[in-house]
């Protein structure tokens, strides 16, 4: 399905795609029989540098490459235990529904391979331009591997458009034989859903330093819980005296057997003005954890299923150990265990690579977005409700070095609700560029990104993050705050060289917003309490939510001015007027990306493809 913000694109005539396609599709079928009737090795790993598991039992592995000067993703899927055919695809948010499907089927003794689309009640059908362009299979001792093809974006408007950003993958077995497409059940398959991003930066690895030493944050032998979802926190220490180092590149450390369960991982330096912190391992939720863990939240890695290595820039390492360093870290573990293994063991963690030998820049870690204040609402029942954070010209400017800053990574991030995030760059009121944007972002895969290319920030500029929510599913406002029901929008930026500013934010200004309460009361001619003893939240969760208070509160967050939060790393503003400032003005938007579609001689006719595989097993 083409996702929002594509635009019909001009492609080669039906009538020269119809000639070129009978040409190339009777080559392809010849090669890909020929291909799959052989027995052979497996393709090599270094052909596909990407990998993840598509299922909790690691049955499917997904591995690919990126052509950007094709334009297009390489897949190569190995089945370990292949039955009568699988589904797999992508959707906007993991669906069954109005997705795009690469299909393989059999009848138990004739396979195929098509490209399908379902439509908005999981009926498939066999796509008209086929897409998904099969390029073999191929027998080995692990299993078969089925490898294919597809450009970024097509002119079909059935297909899903690959962005920068997470792409939700979904998979389904085919346990029974089945005599075509459209007998596939998709309710009745066993299926489910995968987070990646497909198309990652293609970044020269730096040389790395000789005198480089390792340092593995791994959580000793844990018990991985028996529920699906489980958040486990570790503390771990730096020796005694440690002196200042860069961290300069790091990578997963992965329990073999666990790769599957593995969600994501993130390693925490705590606050440096307490002295100690408790020793603790265990659930990240229970009761046992002590409070002060919760002072430990200044990200040093962050990695997510999908991920290869983190690598700095050659310029820069990210600074710790040392005067004013805190030598305690908390390693949290997200682990996804939805068939419920029992009593599987893991010490799984992060690698850290770092050096003695600094780096000419401290790399940095800036917050921009909305301040976490209750302020900050989306009304229950919106599809795409639309919050914007800013770091304005007059921040950027009192708190840059003239020569600027270089951001070359970043992490988003909001809670449950959170379905886009982008931070785009101004500069004297014309949007230059974006800085990271997610169409299809999901607060279940958070990773840091490496960006394409190097972002540099000047004094003036301004950073703007929006983030878009849906509430389909709450029934009353949701506020912004720290608690998991409650919403962020942060992008966190990595760049150098570091500066005292650490939290560039903002958050509509409160007197507005009290003037919208009094408002709302008033044409809904209700008595509310406007006391100081009623919180915001408690103010947001009584309004009732009509369309008038929903377009007031939309039109309120577009012009109110807003309190700035232009802050040093000790939480201290810089000097200066930061409430009541103006919203920036942008006088010039981006234009949107045009998709790029495939060259001739383009899809080919609505056939499957037959494939030899010879007689498939029933169980």
């Amino acid at each position: 399905m083409q996702t929002s913000g594509s635009k019909p694109c001009s492609c080669p005539s039906l009538k020269l795609r119809e000639v070129a396609s009978m040409y190339f599709t009777m080559i392809a079928v010849f090669l890909v029989i020929l291909v799959v009737a052989l027995q052979g090795s497996a393709p090599r790993g270094s052909d596909f540098p990407y990998k993840v598991p598509l299922d909790p039992q690691g049955l499917l592995e997904l591995s690919w490459n990126v052509s950007y000067p094709e334009q297009a993703v390489n897949f190569q899927l190995l089945i370990r235990d292949l039955q009568f055919g699988l589904l797999f695809g992508m959707s906007d948010r993991g669906e069954f529904e109005n997705a795009d499907l690469a299909v393989l089927w059999s009848d138990g003794h004739n396979s195929y391979f098509g490209d399908a689309w379902s439509d908005a009640k999981g009926q498939l059908h066999m796509d008209s331009q086929q897409d998904y362009q099969l390029l073999g299979a191929r027998r080995a001792p692990e299993g078969l591997y089925l490898l294919f093809r597809r450009p970024f974006s097509t002119c079909d408007p059935k297909d899903y458009l690959i962005e920068d950003g997470t792409v939700h993958l979904i998979y389904g077995i085919l346990e029974k034989p089945v005599h075509s497409l459209q007998a596939i059940n998709i309710s009745a398959i066993h299926g489910g859903l995968q987070r990646v991003q497909l198309l990652k930066p293609n970044i020269t690895i730096p040389e790395l330093p000789r005198d480089m030493k390792t340092m593995e944050i791994t959580a000793p032998n844990v018990v991985i819980p028996s529920q699906e979802t489980t958040y486990w926190c570790y503390m771990a220490e730096l020796p005694e005296d440690f002196p200042k180092h860069h961290i300069i590149m790091y990578e997963p450390v992965i329990t073999v057997g666990n790769e599957a369960l593995v969600h994501h991982m993130e390693v925490f330096q705590c606050a440096a003005e307490f002295d100690s912190f408790p020793h603790y391992n265990g659930p990240c939720d229970s009761k046992m954890k002590p409070d002060r863990l919760n002072y430990c939240r200044h990200v040093l890695a962050a990695w997510a299923m999908g991920a290869q290595a983190f690598y700095y820039p050659e310029e820069a390492g990210l600074a710790f150990g040392g005067p004013g360093s805190s030598r305690y870290l908390r390693l949290e573990i997200h682990y996804h265990n939805p068939l419920v293994f029992k009593g599987r063991r893991d010490s799984s963690g992060i690698r850290l690579y770092y050096t003695a030998t600094l780096r000419r820049h401290d790399a940095g870690i800036m917050e921009l977005g909305l301040v976490y204040t209750p302020v900050m609402a989306i009304p229950p029942g919106e599809d795409s409700f639309i919050l914007t954070g800013y770091c304005t010209d007059k921040c950027t400017q009192l708190a840059l070095p003239a020569a600027g800053i270089r951001i070359f990574a970043s992490q988003l991030h909001t809670h449950l609700a959170g379905r886009k995030v982008v931070t785009v760059l101004s500069r004297d009121g014309k949007e230059r560029q974006v800085v990271n944007s997610d169409g299809h972002y999901s607060p279940h895969f958070q990773e840091i990104r490496m960006l394409k290319e190097v972002v540099a920030v000047f004094p003036g500029d301004e950073l703007i993050t929006t983030c878009t929510y849906n509430t389909e599913d709450r029934s009353r406002a949701t506020v912004g705050g720290f608690g998991i029901l409650e919403e962020m929008c942060v992008n966190y930026v990595h760049y150098y060289p570091q500066t005292q500013l650490e939290l560039c934010k903002s958050a509509v200004d409160p007197g507005y917003l009290h003037r919208y309460f009094n408002l709302v009361n008033r044409f809904n001619d209700e008595e509310v309490c406007m006391c100081p003893q009623v919180s915001v939240p408690q103010q947001f969760f009584s309004i009732p939510w009509n369309t008038f208070n929903r377009d007031v509160l939309k039109s309120l967050y577009g012009f109110a001015p807003i309190s700035m939060h232009c802050n040093k790393s000790s939480a201290i503003r810089f000097p200066g007027e930061w409430e009541k400032q103006p919203l920036p003005t942008i006088t010039e938007r981006l234009r949107e990306p045009v998709p790029h579609c495939p060259p001739a001689p383009g899809p080919q006719p609505a056939a499957p493809v037959p494939l030899n595989l010879g007689k498939l097993r029933r169980d």
